[in-house]
């Protein structure tokens, strides 16, 4: 994998923390998620609420190599793992009945990743 150029501590640990849980459970999903955490912060996912909302369904698991942006609305309860939410998008979220978590707890509950979704 590629040398990390990021700076923030904490997107430094997540991506090795990734790498270490991919490695241990033989989950590939994480590896893809550090890799896509890796990239320069400009090539970054951001996903808005409306797209959450178009390509998801009622009870699904969704990560977000990014930030989650609060432009739309959503119709239903889903559970949102991202690095960064924004005020607004967290708020929706919580409003219709879904949940907001760092990758990280994601990780803690679903160590192999199964039934869950990359949304870039």
């Amino acid at each position: 994998m590629r040398k990390i150029r990021a700076t923030n501590p904490r997107l430094i640990a997540l991506i090795q923390k990734l790498k270490e849980e991919s490695y241990k459970n033989n989950a590939k999903i994480w590896k893809d998620i550090a890799r896509r955490l890796a990239k320069p912060a400009r090539n970054r996912a951001e996903v808005n609420i409306s797209k959450i909302n178009r390509y998801t369904k009622e009870g699904d698991v969704i990560v977000v190599p990014g930030k989650v942006l609060g432009a739309g609305t959503i119709s239903h309860k889903v559970t949102v793992a991202a690095f960064a939410f924004s005020k607004t998008a967290k708020q929706i979220i919580e409003e219709a009945g879904g949940k907001c978590i760092t990758i990280e707890e994601l990780v803690k509950e679903n160590p192999k990743g199964s039934n869950v979704r990359i949304m870039a």
